[in-house]
């Protein structure tokens, strides 16, 4: 990965599977001693800095400690889609490490960031000889591709201004979880928000354009902030059509 001291590649990998019941969908969070028995190499990252490239195995995985960081492919017409944005406590790579494959996601720092790099071997043979450590591992993947499959599937079937707002709604718990006390305000560029829908940049700023007119959202460079959550919530629900 390239960060402020080494190069390392890791990649949380995205195939189909059924959830058991019970399982909370956006939960990709782990518990800040959910690897204490892993020594760590803390490293950080800038804004916009590639963390991990696809196509290279490695025997690493991370863990965010500070910031967020953006998982992305490469679409066939040549747009970015980022799959999802990664909170703190949010895990990089563990899949791979586990099944020793390639990465096929890239990495990005989406603000500056701080992650810790754990040794594979490490959690290979936690995986192996704690059952219900295993459990959590299997459970927390099962949970970010059902969560990915239902929402790409609500894309399919939605007009850019619902998926927009669906996507302002999600992101802002995403950001939430580390702002708290300001949960309305997400720091994304508008490049990276059209990436994550995916759609046109052209299309998304004119959507933006209309409701920062009907005092929907409001924003600066490289940040939205919510001002009628009641309104973005119609729109996602196709209540609210553009007129």
């Amino acid at each position: 990965m390239d960060g402020a001291t080494h190069t390392h590649d890791c990649r949380v990998g995205i195939a189909k599977a059924a959830v058991p019941e019970g399982i909370q969908l956006s939960n990709r969070n782990v518990p800040d001693d959910e690897f204490s028995f892993c020594h760590s190499n803390a490293r950080s990252f800038h804004r916009g800095e590639v963390i991990a490239g696809a196509g290279v195995l490695v025997d690493m995985f991370a863990r965010v400690q500070r910031g967020f960081v953006s998982a992305s492919t490469m679409l066939p017409d040549g747009r970015e889609f980022i799959v999802e944005i990664i909170p703190k406590a949010g895990l990089i790579g563990e899949l791979e490490v586990l099944r020793r494959q390639m990465l096929n996601l890239e990495y990005r720092a989406s603000s500056d960031c701080e992650l810790h790099f754990f040794e594979g071997r490490l959690l290979r043979e936690r995986y192996a000889s704690d059952p219900r450590f295993r459990e959590k591992v299997v459970y927390r993947a099962l949970a970010r591709v059902a969560e990915l499959e239902l929402r790409i599937i609500s894309n399919a079937g939605s007009c850019l201004q619902s998926r927009l707002a669906s996507t302002l709604l999600r992101l802002s718990a995403v950001y939430g979880s580390d702002f708290p006390n300001n949960p309305d305000e997400l720091i994304i560029s508008q490049y990276d928000l059209a990436a994550t829908l995916p759609a046109s940049r052209e299309k998304v700023n004119q959507c933006l354009r209309r409701w920062r007119e009907r005092k929907v959202v409001d924003g600066s460079q490289g940040k939205i902030r919510i001002l009628n959550r009641k309104a973005l919530e119609a729109y996602a629900d196709g209540a609210a059509l553009v007129k």
